[in-house]
């Protein structure tokens, strides 16, 4: 037998030796590790940005110990640290898990508000319309999806720790949606659409009627009736325009905006 085809026989065994799992595997220095020190880990990768690997960590607690604390505690650790990589889909279905999992859980107040400042803080939706050339297009659901989590925690949990700060981000958002119906009625009547810029002027009024944005709604809204040759509509809003507005400057070119409306730190 030649010597390289023998060669090529044991080449061929090593490998069947492989694909079978015979060979062993590269050794996992987490194997003999407890709970704790698994936990304290991932602790720190967080702490150092390292969620990727703080997140296997927690994987491997709720595999390994998954009746103790340290597994209820990982799960949600595991939500915020992809909510700290900016990972809206997976954190979302961590919290969801972990509710649907522990509704009673003494900590399941947390997972609510998290899920709404996931939902604050994703702006691909929103915000980032201003940068598009057709702002109609866009819809604000993660901001309404915020205030729908904000709202569910402060209604189940109002002595919660967190419901203070939800309350105040379900104001500013309040707003928001507000000013989102305000940007696109005025790109529609800025491009003569003027009866779908007076139904979004209408929507931001009758949705958000507490809303700082209402005053320019009101405004479009008036000034769309008169160029649809609505007479009595447009007075009968400019009269209500004046009445609650009577400093507005809207009629003479609008408020001066030194940032744009959304940056509030």
């Amino acid at each position: 037998m030649p010597k390289y085809f023998s060669k090529l026989i044991a080449l061929a065994f090593v490998f069947s030796l492989s694909a079978c799992g015979l060979l062993p595997d590269k050794v996992d220095e987490t194997a003999n590790w407890s709970a704790s020190k698994l936990y304290s880990e991932a602790k720190d990768e967080m702490a150092g940005g390292g969620y990727e690997k703080a997140i296997t960590y927690f994987q491997k607690i709720e595999s390994r110990y998954p009746f103790g604390t340290y597994a209820q505690q990982a799960q949600m650790d595991i939500a915020y640290a992809y909510y700290r990589q900016q990972d809206q889909p997976q954190a979302i279905a961590a919290i969801e898990r972990f509710i649907k999992l522990h509704p009673n859980h003494p900590n399941v107040d947390y997972m609510y508000y998290l899920r709404g400042l996931v939902y604050f803080n994703d702006r691909s939706s929103f915000f980032d319309f201003f940068t598009k050339e057709d702002a109609s297009e866009r819809d604000p659901k993660s901001v309404r999806d915020a205030f729908d989590s904000f709202k569910l925690l402060a209604e189940r949990f109002p002595d919660s720790t967190y419901t203070p700060d939800a309350i105040d981000r379900m104001k500013y958002l309040v707003n928001s949606m507000a000013q989102y119906d305000v940007h696109v009625a005025e790109y529609y009547y800025r491009r003569g659409a003027y009866l779908a810029a007076a139904s979004r002027a209408q929507a931001a009024i009758h949705d958000y009627p507490q809303a700082p944005a209402i005053e320019q709604a009101l405004f479009i809204l008036m000034n769309s009736y008169g160029a649809l040759g609505q007479t009595k509509l447009h007075d009968d809003t400019a009269r209500i325009f004046n009445t609650n507005f009577p400093d507005s400057t809207y009629p003479h070119g609008g408020p001066v905006v030194e940032k744009p409306w959304w940056k509030i730190w």
